[in-house]
């Protein structure tokens, strides 16, 4: 557990940390379309729950919902050590792409000081914001890009500073849109593993978007795959995707090998 941070209250269900996150009957319809349906989940505490499934299934309007920015219908409650309702957790959320002006003279540091102290980037900042911002940079193996354009950063570098801001302050639920789309291989492992040491170090709860089913399988604790509008699976790694529905929408031959359990090659990862 990070420094500073306060032992979480356990939820009675899960018994592993605070942010226990029940979703019932939810319903998203977007200009007439409905994008999600009877949606039921419990995200567990203190784990990495993926959401997977086809381009068009649903996983970043999930997100948006549990986020607040898209209506639904049904409910999302959050659940304390004795199963009564709490409030909403502080969240930190990574969209799947930030659009960037390139030639905007914008460095991380003003991003930083912006997001920090709520103040325009033009006003003077006090050194302890970028200590702040170098400190919360370093935690993403990010420090070198405090100086940085905006527009000069790789699209690995720009999710890196997007994670680091998110942390800021450490959120008790972590959302991760797609967030290493586009990324090279290199780029992805380093993120992942970002990511999960991050989720060991402040016993945070994570739901993640992916495409990147490796990974996913490597790193999650629990994926939910949506198709057909609702929720066709969800279960620990090895069970989900031994699932007959999981098989037949990716067409992965080291799916069933990791269903028998042997799991997916580390080397090619």
């Amino acid at each position: 557990m990070g420094p500073g941070r306060q032992p979480k209250v356990r939820c009675a269900t899960c018994g592993t940390g605070l942010c226990c996150t029940k979703v019932q009957d939810l319903d998203v319809v977007l200009g007439g379309t409905t994008i999600l349906e009877n949606v039921n989940l419990h995200i567990h505490c203190g784990e990495l729950t993926a959401i997977i499934g086809a381009n068009g299934a649903g996983k970043s309007t999930l997100l948006k919902a549990l986020v607040g920015e898209v209506q639904h219908g049904g409910s999302i409650s959050y659940l304390d050590e004795k199963d009564l309702h709490t409030n909403k957790p502080l969240m930190g959320y990574v969209p799947q792409k930030l659009e960037i002006d390139g030639t905007s003279p914008t460095s991380v540091y003003d991003l930083f000081a912006a997001a920090l102290s709520n103040r325009p980037v033009w006003l003077s900042h006090s050194p302890k914001v970028r200590e702040e911002a170098r400190k919360g940079l370093a935690g993403v193996r990010g420090e070198h890009l405090l100086d940085r354009r905006l527009g000069a950063l790789s699209g690995g570098e720009v999710q890196r500073v997007l994670l680091a801001l998110a942390l800021q302050p450490v959120p008790d639920l972590l959302l991760l849109d797609e967030p290493v789309s586009g990324i090279d291989q290199e780029g992805l492992k380093m993120f992942y593993a970002m990511v999960s040491a991050i989720r060991e170090e402040y016993d945070l709860s994570i739901i993640l978007v992916s495409h990147d089913l490796d990974m996913v399988a490597r790193y999650a604790d629990r994926v939910v795959f949506l198709e057909n509008r609702t929720v066709q699976a969800v279960g620990p790694p090895q069970e989900v995707f031994g699932n007959p529905a999981v098989v037949e929408r990716f067409g992965m031959g080291w799916v069933r090998d990791f269903a028998a359990g042997g799991g997916p090659d580390a080397d090619a990862l």
